[in-house]
């Protein structure tokens, strides 16, 4: 592989786990990869849901997924659990950029790492706006 070094488990500055599910992999016998992005979002959205302490579905601005991408380095599927490891890029007026990287067994370098890039819009009128204050604090720790 060439360009960004594969991520490792120190890249990461919170962590969440998921369960897999027999469903989860396809015919190929590996995890499908639509379950990636879920797994990708779930793990900014806990994160934000948790640092703010309610429903992220009702402040006046919400955080729109404006990119997700995502790059495989190695198999994963059920039924072991994933470990989800999270940091931020990139702080910026209106968005946020992620990095999550999942992990599947004891190894140190990541299975996959997902790209997730927040905009933050008004929540009636649908336009950009500045990141929420509350936000900014649950994402600022992120920082590496």
């Amino acid at each position: 592989m060439t360009g960004n070094p594969r991520p490792t488990r120190g890249d990461y500055v919170v962590w969440r786990q998921a369960t897999t599910r027999w469903a989860d992999d396809d015919v190929y016998g590996h995890m499908n990869n639509a379950r990636y992005f879920e797994l990708i979002d779930t793990a900014v959205n806990v994160h934000l849901a948790e640092a703010v302490g309610g429903d992220i579905r009702q402040l006046p601005a919400i955080g729109v997924v404006a990119e997700v991408s995502c790059r495989y380095f190695r198999e994963v599927g059920y039924p072991e659990p994933i470990d989800m490891g999270l940091v931020v890029d990139h702080i910026g007026n209106s968005s946020v950029v992620y990095r999550i990287g999942l992990f599947q067994g004891d190894g140190d370098e990541a299975a996959a790492e997902g790209r997730f890039v927040h905009v933050y819009i008004d929540n009636e009128s649908r336009s950009v706006v500045q990141i929420p204050q509350q936000i900014r604090d649950a994402v600022s720790p992120l920082r590496r």
